[in-house]
């Protein structure tokens, strides 16, 4: 895993290698193990590596044989020896070892079609010179990131982060109102969307094409549901070979491969699957507190005794969140409703420390299973508004988010989610979400107001939303609109490869391999969520690979200290100098 940077110039003036080296700079945390530049009469690159992969031959930016291809590359392809025999079929010639190399060729084979073919987790920029044209691409799901602006003269300034364009010099640092308020509606500035003024990001699934000035960006990938009537006969069959075979195909790598274990299904499930592939003992990682409410250390502890892996934990105590997280959101770039990012930046600092740069995680499952409690509270809605005077149906609210008080709940709770909407609305099942975060709007200041009046980021999402969206079941739409407004842009972003990379730790994900996505997308709902049980089809499959009771355990959500974190213990003195009237007037 790394970082990349580049500027790519209409017209033929260079890019000064003092410039490369100051993008290059602020992306070392990404890449600490190498720096490589290239320059030419139109394009400079700059890369900083953490290697993980061909470690002695992997350096970059690398070029193909007579130096016409020359990418710069953040991620891993994990099907690469597969690819790179085929590629060495029909005459290509590799000097290295390393999965970056199949891009060029790849590229010099199928063009764009190359994407395709890759399994994996990347973003990248690759420099034809025989065209004089940049080729950028992000991953299906939106792993990595990738930044990019065009100025006024038609330059493509881009990169791993959106601090290496700042360090340009040649993009402004200015907000993008607009950007801050979909963060205070959907926790996250959607792709292409950022909160900042002239920058963009690749979304996911997509690539993009720079040459003269310019872009043309096109989708290669699409999200589909197509929900079967029944679920196959060889369901379980079919889960067990696309999930072992993901876990091996991420256990790739020239180094350790460690596990991040929060004691849930998913994490359980890559952590157990990768201690019968390491050719080491197992490294997990663990975040645990000392809020009882928020521990899961008991079952952390249970499976790792279970798998005899050396396990290691961070605890979070009073204070700790609130002292890193302005470095969170140094790393974030973004602002953040949740203090949920900053336990898992001590823990890959944690994991760093011991060692260990690559991890396997579990992030995506509860996006293809339907495990979050977001997929319950939309069938219940539905069941309670298909006969609206009824009095118990809404009692069975009372049964989701279990981790609230009995003081949290009571009729004006039930109510909220009945009053969110109706079902004629295609974003209902996140109506409640998105309407309870907007409440964050109240505290803008009039100018703010007035800058953003006619901006409607729902309206916005709800025009966006692809042809087929009202075709699927209304759990597959909540699930689309999960893995778009949330996982890409919160989930895998702030609390993913910003908190690993921070400490030079690249995550790994087998649940969010497109194989994955496109077997469970094309189960019914019913296979996912069984009345109130989530994840079922999962869950049956895991008898065989977890202990039972981890298996048939509830979903347990990963939460951290919000208030409490910053006014709780100490308040630490950026706090009351944020929290200040001159500063609140001066942000607005």
């Amino acid at each position: 895993m790394c970082g990349f940077a580049g500027i790519a110039r209409r017209e033929a003036r260079g890019v000064a290698p003092a410039t490369l080296r100051r993008m290059a700079a602020v992306l070392h945390h990404r890449g600490p193990d190498g720096y490589g530049l290239f320059t030419g009469r139109r394009v400079g690159l700059a890369h900083t590596r953490l290697s993980i992969i061909d470690l002695a031959g992997g350096a970059q930016p690398l070029a193909n044989e007579d130096g016409s291809v020359v990418v710069v590359y953040n991620g891993e392809v994990y099907n690469y020896l597969e690819l790179q025999r085929e590629l060495e079929a029909l005459g290509h010639r590799f000097r290295t070892h390393c999965d970056t190399e199949v891009l060029v060729h790849g590229w010099e084979e199928w063009g764009a079609a190359m994407l395709d073919r890759l399994n994996g987790q990347f973003a990248f920029a690759l420099y034809d010179r025989r065209r004089e044209q940049i080729f950028l691409a992000r991953d299906r799901f939106g792993v990595r990131p990738l930044f990019y602006a065009l100025t006024g003269a038609g330059d493509l300034v881009f990169g791993s982060e959106v601090k290496a364009l700042l360090a340009s010099g040649e993009v402004e640092a200015a907000p993008d109102l607009r950007g801050f308020d979909e963060v205070f509606t959907f926790w996250a500035a959607r792709a292409p969307r950022t909160p900042f003024r002239g920058i963009a990001q690749l979304e996911p699934g997509t690539c993009a094409l720079w040459r003269d000035g310019a872009l043309s960006i096109r989708r290669y990938y699409a999200l589909d549901y197509p929900g079967a009537e029944a679920e196959p006969a060889d369901a379980l069959e079919r889960l067990d070979e696309i999930m072992r075979d993901s876990v091996a195909l991420r256990m790739r790598a020239d180094v350790p491969v460690g596990g991040y274990l929060s004691g849930g299904l998913d994490s359980s499930i890559t952590c157990a699957l990768a201690a019968g592939l390491s050719p080491y003992e197992l490294r997990t990682f663990s975040v645990t507190f000392e809020d009882p409410t928020l521990d899961e250390s008991a079952y952390q502890l249970r499976l790792a005794r279970e798998l005899g892996s050396v396990h290691a934990v961070e605890h979070i105590r009073s204070g700790d969140i609130a002292a890193v997280f302005p470095a969170v959101i140094r790393h974030t770039e973004t602002p953040l409703v949740r203090t949920a990012p900053a336990p898992l930046y001590l823990l890959s600092k944690l994991t760093r420390e011991r060692g260990i740069k690559v991890v396997l995680t579990g992030e995506g499952s509860d996006e293809l299973f339907l495990g979050y409690d977001l997929f319950k509270e939309t069938a219940v809605r539905r069941f309670c508004l298909r006969q609206p005077g009824s009095a118990w149906r809404p009692r069975l609210f009372d049964r989701l988010y279990p981790y609230l008080g009995p003081g949290a709940r009571g009729e004006p709770w039930r109510r909220f989610f009945l009053d969110a909407g109706g079902e004629d609305d295609p974003l209902f099942s996140h109506l409640p979400r998105f309407l309870l975060t907007s409440r964050i709007k109240e505290f803008y200041s009039r100018e703010t107001k007035a800058e953003l009046e006619g901006f409607d980021a729902m309206e916005e999402l709800r025009q966006s939303l692809p042809e087929g969206f009202a075709r699927w079941s209304p759990l597959h739409r909540a699930a689309y609109l999960e893995m778009t407004t949330l996982l890409a842009s919160y989930l895998l972003s702030s609390q993913g490869d910003r908190m690993g990379m921070a400490n030079s730790v690249e995550g790994r994900f087998p649940f969010l391999d497109h194989r994955l996505f496109e077997f469970a997308a094309a189960l019914p709902a019913s296979s996912k969520l069984r009345v109130l049980r989530e994840k079922d089809v999962l869950r049956r499959w895991a008898d065989d690979v977890v202990p039972r009771e981890l298996a048939r355990r509830p979903k347990q959500p990963y939460r951290a200290p919000d208030i409490p974190a910053f006014f709780e213990g100490g308040e630490p003195e950026y706090v009351t100098e944020l929290l200040a009237p001159e500063a609140l007037e001066r942000t607005g």
